[in-house]
């Protein structure tokens, strides 16, 4: 009896400390089953579908990842320090993780896989499509965008009927307003570096993602930008993701 008791309590304890050190989440219902959205922090995210794992972008200072699972998939977008840890990777890498990645992540990663804006792939009946991502204005110096075009990737995520687009750093480029049928959208929205509120509010308008969630937005404020799609019936969703 004893015994059993110690073992609930410590259950119990474990299920509190998990909860407690894992991020917030949501749920998006598809036709091949739910899948959980955690928002880690900054760039990083995480997809979770029928126990198959989608990091995106890890990067250990923006979150706690001692109690998250290994990765059956990586995206990173480029190759940033706040998008890209070479280390992390490390520790989420299981035996048949793949990971797709920009030219530049994957010579810091050498068995991962490098795909461009265009590319298609399909991994356990995920689809994975490649998107443009850089800047049009922003430069760091003239003639040096911050993000030159080219160089990083955005993805759609297709799992069941639902798309879920993770932009990368980048601005209201016009591939991005081209986009069709979008279900979440993560749009980076942070000065200089990629878009201010009413660029993504431009972006979203043009490609009328249902759900938009503002994402690697730092200390901007993000009420402006729910000022801005209101009566959009985009719905705008504010998570802990600076």
């Amino acid at each position: 009896m004893k015994t059993t008791l110690i073992t609930l309590i410590l259950t119990a304890m474990t299920a509190y400390a998990f909860s407690q050190n894992m991020p917030e989440v949501d749920k998006l219902s598809t036709s091949a089953g739910d899948v959980e959205m955690y928002f880690i922090g900054h760039g990083s995210l995480m997809f979770k579908f029928n126990n198959f794992v989608i990091h995106v972008d890890p990067v250990k200072s923006y979150g706690n990842y001692d109690l998250m699972p290994k990765a059956d998939l990586i995206l990173v977008t480029h190759e940033h320090y706040d998008h890209l840890d070479p280390d992390l990777i490390k520790t989420l890498r299981k035996e048949r993780t793949i990971m797709f990645c920009n030219a530049a992540s994957a010579s810091k990663v050498p068995w991962a896989q490098v795909v461009k804006p265009g590319d298609k792939k399909n991994v356990n009946n995920i689809t994975v499509e490649v998107i443009p991502a850089y800047n049009i204005i922003n430069e760091r110096a003239k003639g040096q965008p911050f993000h030159p075009k080219g160089v990083g990737n955005g993805y759609i995520i297709t799992i069941g009927d639902k798309r879920i687009y993770v932009a990368g750093d980048t601005e209201n480029t016009p591939e991005m307003k081209a986009l069709k049928n979008i279900d979440v959208a993560f749009l980076p929205m942070n000065l200089p570096y990629t878009m201010a509120p009413a660029m993504v509010a431009d972006a979203a308008k043009a490609f009328r993602p249902k759900i938009l969630y503002p994402y690697h937005y730092g200390d901007t404020n993000t009420e402006e930008l729910v000022k801005l799609l209101m009566g959009t019936n985009i719905e705008v969703r504010i998570r802990k993701l600076k």
